[in-house]
């Protein structure tokens, strides 16, 4: 262990990950549901929509504050995160998270020239983070390494998918065409993703409980797509068949949960956030555009359902927090056969 690793021990900074800013998905994901969902409950929802915006601003704003000082006092442990086979891709939660807070401004106060900037900030860090991410993949390995499956989770689709998140407030401020290219790198490397985390299932190992909750991830890029479709004015059935697919993708990673909460709360719980929360507003879309007569129940019930599972998170993140239970060093998972 190195002095730096000795100096932090003492302060919870040190153990800052950024898979914190999957909070931020979450969070700022649920915000946009509620935003859809005024349609059907009205000026309420837009309140609702508001708060939950307010707050996930101020968790990206203060987990950036913390992230930037974390790597002043401890470059090197925050570069070991970035070469970490599994940590490395929570890397992309930062400017998807800033893509979704960019979505949430076009929706409260229009195309403001700020939020243009903010957007090609975000978007291009996205497409940035992706080359980088996929760029490990042609790299040689490396005796001593460890073998890129042990990188592939369904952790990976944030990097690889969060592409297809562009469009949200990127079509709205104008930018079709690199909104729709970017959304084509989501779409094209959706699939290929997939069957790289079964693969991995089924030939080398389970993930580790604390990676399970992942699993949910797998229904974002149907839920994403699917509300893209609908901005895109293209046949609601496409979007109708997209919503099919997310939802046996909620239902399917459903099977994990009971495993997944064996283990004490940790930060890895927000993998269900951002999935459910895009669902939702797949739902609520649909429910809007009259898709099926049963729709708006559904998308209430989703809505709800939503909204207690990310209350629930926030409410175990604060206690986690006072309790010093989350920002404590994670333990590495079983190492994976050489490839």
């Amino acid at each position: 262990m190195n002095t730096e690793t000795k100096q932090g021990d003492a302060s919870p900074l040190i153990h800052l990950n950024l898979i914190w800013f999957s909070a931020v998905m979450g969070l700022s994901g649920l915000a946009l549901a509620w935003t859809r969902a005024v349609p059907l409950m009205g000026p309420l929802a837009n309140q609702v929509a508001i708060a939950v915006a307010l707050l996930a601003t101020a968790t990206w704003l203060g987990l950036a504050m913390a992230t930037l000082a974390r790597l002043r006092r401890y470059p090197g442990v925050v570069a070991r995160d970035v070469q970490h086979p599994v940590r490395h891709v929570f890397v992309a939660s930062v400017p998807v998270g800033l893509l979704l807070l960019s979505a949430l401004g076009v929706h409260f106060f229009g195309a403001l020239a700020a939020l243009h900037g903010l957007w090609v900030l975000a978007a291009s860090a996205q497409l940035l983070v992706t080359l980088w991410v996929l760029g490990r993949w042609l790299h040689e390995h490396r005796e001593g390494e460890p073998p890129m499956w042990a990188g592939i989770t369904p952790a990976l689709f944030i990097p690889v998918v969060g592409n297809v998140v562009a469009p949200l407030a990127g079509l709205a401020l104008g930018h079709t065409t690199w909104s729709l290219a970017q959304l084509a790198v989501g779409v094209f490397f959706w699939p290929l993703v997939l069957v790289l985390v079964l693969v991995r299932r089924a030939a080398h190992s389970a993930l580790p409980p604390r990676m399970l909750m992942a699993w949910f991830i797998t229904a974002a890029p149907p839920s994403v797509v699917g509300v893209v479709s609908v901005q895109l004015a293209v046949p609601l059935g496409w979007s109708i068949a997209l919503w099919g697919v997310a939802l046996f993708c909620l239902l399917w990673a459903a099977q994990v949960v009971q495993r997944a909460l064996s283990v004490a709360f940790h930060m890895g719980y927000w993998g269900v956030s951002f999935p459910i929360a895009a669902f939702t507003s797949l739902t609520l879309l649909l429910s809007e555009r009259g898709a099926a007569t049963w729709m708006p129940a559904v998308a209430m019930l989703s809505l709800a359902l939503s909204s207690l599972v990310i209350g629930w998170l926030t409410v175990s993140t604060f206690k986690g927090l006072r309790r010093g239970t989350l920002l404590v060093p994670e333990p590495e998972p079983p190492r994976l056969p050489p490839a």
